[in-house]
């Protein structure tokens, strides 16, 4: 409510680029965060599950990564899309980038993926016609269901 009402404080750096090093925060709803590359969850989901991969160099296009980078956050997107599969057991995905702010780009300075898992009937008349979104799960339950596979994910990529 308090993004709703205006009242929620701005953070002084950008989403993508969150405080600290830690691998996982529950208070910014970051999964997974190693050298390169981030994966949380989004806190204004289209659905339950909805995640954000970033690089963690700031960058507004794919076009500005290296080769490397692109690999590294492409391979996330695809391990976190199998966690969202095994765990939340989704219908279907969409999976994509919004690149600049007249595409839809809410952040559009730093570029990251959208994995909305999505169910058979998940959206009914409420989302087209009074834009209001209805999640049947809290933000924080959500997260310590998906917590466990990524500090699993992480561990596998840093050993």
């Amino acid at each position: 409510m308090e993004h709703v009402l205006g009242t929620a404080p701005h953070p002084s750096h950008c989403l993508f680029e969150p405080e600290g090093d830690q691998p996982h925060s529950r208070k910014l709803l970051v999964l997974y965060r190693d050298s390169g590359r981030l994966c949380l969850l989004n806190r204004f989901p289209y659905a339950n599950g909805h995640l954000l991969v970033a690089p963690v160099r700031h960058a507004a296009c794919v076009t500005d990564l290296e080769p490397q980078e692109l690999h590294e956050v492409n391979d996330l997107v695809q391990q976190a899309t199998q966690i969202l599969r095994e765990e939340l057991a989704p219908d279907g995905f969409n999976i994509g980038l919004n690149l600049g702010r007249v595409a839809g780009a809410g952040i559009d300075d730093h570029l990251h993926y959208h994995i909305v898992p999505r169910w058979q009937d998940d959206h009914n008349f409420m989302t087209v016609l009074a834009e209001i979104r209805t999640i049947p799960e809290h933000l924080e339950i959500t997260y310590d269901r998906l917590l466990p596979h990524f500090q699993r994910l992480y561990r596998l990529n840093h050993s």
